[in-house]
């Protein structure tokens, strides 16, 4: 699948080095489906940190809670979780899907209610996770809402791997 345009990327083909440049290097009416998809997750998650990560503009919450991007036929939502995606099996049933992706067709409207569920969802479930791990650690040590990482020993291993390569 071709994006829709170079999204992602700023000038000369640079991945772009926030959601605004990512949103403005793609052409309508994927922006403003874009936009549409920034503003119910912002509004869903205000707490959430938007970063650019894999080169798309995604959202961390105790770690990475949802994500989008824009190709040439649909935009992305990427879920990331495959509980969700079968607890909304129903209501997702009208888009094409993949693992824990919804695939929006551009130019038809996006399900402001269902993004918002989603998202509000996959809160509680980043919640929980990191409410898990803190327990499981006597709760010695609290987690940044925005911090990727949740296990210090996957935090090691990440940082011994940059280092070698």
């Amino acid at each position: 699948m071709k994006k829709a345009t170079a999204s992602g990327m700023g000038k000369r083909g640079a991945p772009a080095k926030d959601v605004d440049a990512y949103i403005a290097g793609v052409l309508e009416p994927a922006r403003s489906m874009l936009e549409k998809l920034r503003r119910i997750i912002k509004a869903a998650a205000p707490q959430a940190v938007e970063v650019i990560s894999y080169h798309l503009p995604l959202y961390k919450h105790h770690g990475h809670l949802v994500a989008f991007s824009a190709f040439k036929n649909h935009c992305g939502f990427y879920v990331m979780s495959t509980r969700l995606m079968a607890a909304y099996k129903e209501e997702l049933e009208p888009y094409e899907k993949a693992t824990a992706t919804v695939r929006f067709p551009i130019g038809d409207p996006i399900p402001a209610a269902l993004v918002k569920k989603v998202v509000k969802a996959r809160i509680k479930e980043n919640e929980a996770h990191a409410k898990a791990w803190r327990s499981s650690l006597g709760g010695a040590r609290p987690l940044a809402p925005g911090n990727a990482v949740s296990c210090p020993e996957r935090a090691g291993a990440r940082s011994a791997a940059t280092r070698r390569g």
